[in-house]
């Protein structure tokens, strides 16, 4: 659908709030208003890290980007460098990360969907930490149990607004002396 032809609905009236609502529902936070009461915002990821037993049971919401995800008996987990969120809680596309952090969900969750690379937001509660190894070293993670987790859809670029000039109306004769475009 063109924006031309979503304005144009604007003259009948019955069409406004569908198009309000569209365009206010992009904007909602990614995790429900009712964990998101319950969530603590005081702690930074990098004070859980150093000593994750010290806040267990408190609620928090991390975002990152996924390193790797499997299936165990306990349920899935998922290891995530975490970085910065917006006010969304959406993590943002920059090089700044307090660390690593596994994320445990109590269920099946296809690792083929939750595969490296894949932005995601987890809301959960603090379990303590778990030692695995990460290359030559012991790496001391974070273990939160998944509350709530969404996965942040992947962005398209487009370096020109593809509802105004469609790759294809780039013909020979577009331009003058030739009256006709390409439609």
């Amino acid at each position: 659908m063109s924006i031309y032809h979503m304005l144009s609905t604007l003259k009948n009236v019955k069409c406004i709030p569908c198009i309000a609502a569209l365009f206010v529902s992009g904007c909602a936070p990614v995790i429900s208003k009712e964990l998101r009461t319950q969530i603590t915002t005081d702690i930074a990821f990098r004070q859980v890290r150093e000593n994750p037993d010290a806040y267990k049971g408190r609620l928090l919401l991390w975002g990152g980007v996924i390193v790797g995800a499997k299936n165990v008996e306990e349920g899935t987990l998922i290891e995530i460098l975490q970085k910065p969120t917006d006010r969304r809680g959406r993590p943002k596309d920059v090089d700044e990360s307090g660390g690593r952090f596994i994320a445990l969900y109590d269920g099946y969750l296809d690792v083929a969907l939750y595969a490296q690379g894949r932005r995601v937001t987890v809301a959960g509660e603090i379990k303590g930490k778990r030692v695995q190894p990460l290359g030559d070293i012991e790496y001391q993670y974070p273990l939160i149990a998944i509350r709530e987790i969404h996965l942040v859809k992947e962005e398209k670029y487009y370096p020109y607004p593809y509802w105004w000039y469609p790759p294809y109306c780039y013909s020979p004769w577009w331009y003058y002396p030739y009256p006709y475009t390409c439609w």
